[in-house]
């Protein structure tokens, strides 16, 4: 009897095996039944030769009575034609090419009564036109009678994702000899929680996913296959909860009278209610002795920035010292230079009782690098802004209570695992930030890695911002309108932003497609290159908006250009700013009104939403318009129409985790290609996941070893293996 864990050539034939091994990865029985069925086609209900229309996926019982080798038309070799009869006058011929015409012509012959799965189409023309069926699937009748034919076309037929050299026909068969030959399965879920959530065992499962007599079966194992993988999940996390729980963390509890009290006393405005309330939950994990993990997630503007100072604050009041890692120069120096804006004197190093500011990045001069790496390792320095430098081995702290990561999804597992071991004794406190969540953190949240705070208000004074679409392929007037907008805003003293997915010098320029939709530049038409920064500047600067201010940014700038072209813009010394992504986070000049996304269809959702939230930042109404060659009733357009629906980020990552899917949860994949979720989907599953999650939790809590459910601990072991153990264990 065949194993779960068996390798495929002691089952399969070498020919078999070694695509399936190449193409899709698959080298054990277990991956093999694991690669579940894409979609099931309908055989359909039987029809009759008299009733067939055309383009119809049908299955038809007859009789053959004539075979016949045909030449091929345009190059050397034969085809077979078979006709079948009904016995009522009425025909429908097969057609079969290539090697497979062979087989078939010995499996088919005169007086053969079987049946005939296909699409139905009709070849040649007025009364000489004939219905025809290329490549059907067959079945021979041997005095079968109608319940078996009956059972045939009710019977849905799998699809299985192929690749190059694997077809799903040759899946499929080996699905079956596996299937034909697998011995008993021990079942990772326990007896009663399958009774009580009325589950298949599975074995069961495996084989009716497969090998369904009929969709019950397909929704049956499909329900099954899912709660398996969102169980499992389930009770990773639920373990690594435990364990975290476990860790141990320097407690930095508010202190009354401290740097936090003051800064709050200074605050020019109120916090808003959730800004509170999401203070109040952190400041309390805080003061606890094992590490916070916390998801911060809210609108673009929504303050998240404010929450995740005053946290600092208040490990420094305590006699830590906090982390804030921010994925580009350009965002670490506008963090640097708006905490302290915020703190005011009290970012002065000492002198009134405040904390020093340091700014660190892989670009700075030898002399500001030294000094700051001295702050830091000195602890003169509470809190420490920077990029990937801070990740650096030789970037020591004096005691780092804090780690906060802007714009999470922008850093590896790894990446941030290299900060937080530079804490020391025990582990510092983690707050994660973002906008939109993408679907890998949509994912992370829903299955119940981090706790989560939602930020869901927008503080006084945030404008509301106004989305349209401009086709500029089919409405070019749209696109001399877009010019106008910018003059007329620019004309109100405010200023613009444009941002285009390419710097436009070189190949693999940052930004080209970032984030894009990879069907959207495809349906069949090659596209032109990507519009370009330094293209698009000097047409807008000597065409449509001669006369304003133009200046570029983007990420092959020196430093300290990038840093004049900004503080130049914030000053309002620059009218437009033509740009790449760069500006995608942090960027907050309040003057700014107006965004231009050119190519927008090459962006992902995420990054729209991001781009968009720079302006309306200062009480003006904001404008975003999205630039798209694609013509309506397109994915790319639909994606686009989506974003200028709504400003809700909550609802975009929704669109967006649909068309991206989740990602590998258990490993470092972002794209949903290597998902280890086969079934399992994370807008369409909640209530499984959520089913998933309480039940775990209770098993777990009982028996946090899986001593008494040795089936679902090696579950788990297959599932982790030791690279993802040691992910998880980092993550």
């Amino acid at each position: 009897m065949t194993r779960f864990d068996e390798p495929l050539g002691k089952v399969l034939d070498p020919k078999t095996v070694k695509p399936l091994e190449s193409s899709l990865n698959i080298t054990t029985v277990g991956e093999l039944l694991r690669h579940y069925p894409r979609r099931y086609a309908e055989r359909g209900e039987l029809t009759t030769l008299d009733a067939l229309e055309a383009d119809e996926h049908v299955t038809v019982v007859g009789e053959v009575s004539r075979v016949m080798r045909r030449p091929m038309r345009n190059r050397s070799g034969t085809w077979l034609e078979v006709e079948v009869a009904d016995g009522r006058r009425n025909k429908i011929y097969l057609s079969f090419f290539g090697r497979v015409s062979h087989v078939v012509e010995t499996r088919l012959q005169p007086g053969t009564r079987a049946m005939f799965s296909g699409k139905v189409g009709r070849f040649g023309r007025g009364e000489k036109a004939k219905w025809q069926l290329n490549h059907p699937e067959f079945e021979p009748l041997e005095e079968a009678g109608d319940t078996s034919a009956a059972e045939f076309a009710a019977a849905p037929v799998p699809i299985y994702p192929a690749a190059a050299g694997v077809t799903s026909w040759v899946i499929r068969r080996a699905i079956g000899v596996v299937l034909d030959t697998l011995g008993p399965l021990p079942d990772p879920l326990p007896g009663e929680l399958r009774a009580r959530h009325r589950l298949a065992g599975l074995a069961d499962a495996i084989e009716a996913v497969h090998r369904p007599r009929d969709q019950g079966d397909v929704a049956r194992a499909r329900h099954r296959l899912k709660f398996d993988e969102a169980f499992v999940l389930q009770a990773v996390l639920a373990r690594r909860r435990q364990a975290a729980a476990a860790w141990p963390a320097r407690p930095r509890p508010r202190r009354a009278g401290g740097l936090l009290a003051d800064f709050d006393a200074r605050l020019p405005f109120e916090l808003t209610e959730g800004q509170v309330e999401v203070g109040e939950e952190i400041a309390a994990e805080l003061g606890r002795d094992h590490p916070m993990h916390r998801l911060l997630q809210g609108e673009v503007g929504a303050g998240k920035t404010v929450v995740a100072l005053r946290a600092m604050l208040q490990v420094v009041d305590a006699g830590g010292q906090a982390a804030l890692l921010a994925p580009t120069e350009v965002l670490a120096q506008q963090h640097h230079r708006s905490i302290t804006r915020m703190l005011g004197d009290l970012a002065a190093g000492g002198v009134f009782g405040g904390t020093a500011v340091t700014l660190l990045t892989g670009s700075m001069g030898a002399a500001a690098r030294r000094a700051a790496l001295l702050d830091a390792a000195s602890g003169a320095a509470g809190v420490v802004v920077g990029t990937h430098a801070l990740l650096q081995e030789h970037v020591q702290f004096a005691d780092l209570g804090l780690v906060v990561v802007d714009e999470q999804h922008r850093f590896g597992v790894e990446q941030r695992d290299a900060l937080r071991e530079k804490a020391g004794e025990g582990r510092p406190h983690v707050l994660v930030m973002t906008a939109t969540p993408i679907p890998r953190t949509v994912a992370m949240t829903v299955f119940g890695d981090l706790e989560v705070s939602t930020l869901t208000q927008l503080p006084a004074g945030r404008a509301p911002i106004t989305t349209h679409v401009v086709p500029a392929a089919d409405k070019p007037h749209y696109l001399e309108r877009t010019w106008e907008r910018v003059r007329e805003e620019v004309g109100l003293g405010r200023q613009a932003y444009i941002v285009c997915p390419r710097i436009g010098d070189a190949e693999g320029d940052e930004g080209d497609l970032a984030g894009a939709d990879e069907g959207a530049a495809g349906e069949g038409e090659e596209r032109r290159p990507p519009l370009a920064v330094l293209e698009v500047a000097p047409m807008l600067a000597e065409g449509p908006l001669a006369g304003l201010r133009v200046e570029v940014l983007h990420g092959r700038l020196a430093p300290e250009e990038k840093d004049a072209v900004m503080r130049a813009f914030t000053r309002g010394e620059v009218d437009v700013l033509v740009a790449t992504t760069v500006i995608e986070v942090g960027v907050d000049v309040p003057n700014a009104s107006v965004m231009v996304i050119m190519d927008a269809d090459r962006f992902g959702v995420s990054q729209l939403h991001q781009l968009r939230g720079r302006v309306g930042r200062g009480g003006l109404p904001g404008l975003c318009l999205l630039v798209t060659d694609f013509p309506p009733e397109t994915p790319a357009r639909a994606r686009l129409d989506a974003v200028a629906a709504t400003l809700d980020g909550f609802e975009l990552s929704r669109v967006d985790l649909e068309q991206r899917r989740e990602g590998d949860v258990l490993g470092a994949a972002q794209s949903g290609r290597r998902s280890s979720l086969k079934m399992l989907r994370l807008l369409r599953d909640e209530d499984v996941i959520r089913e998933a999650r309480e039940e775990a939790a209770r098993l777990l809590a009982g028996d946090p070893e899986l001593a008494a459910h040795p089936a679902l601990r090696a579950e788990l072991d297959r599932v982790l293996g030791d690279a993802r153990a040691e992910y998880l264990e980092k993550a």
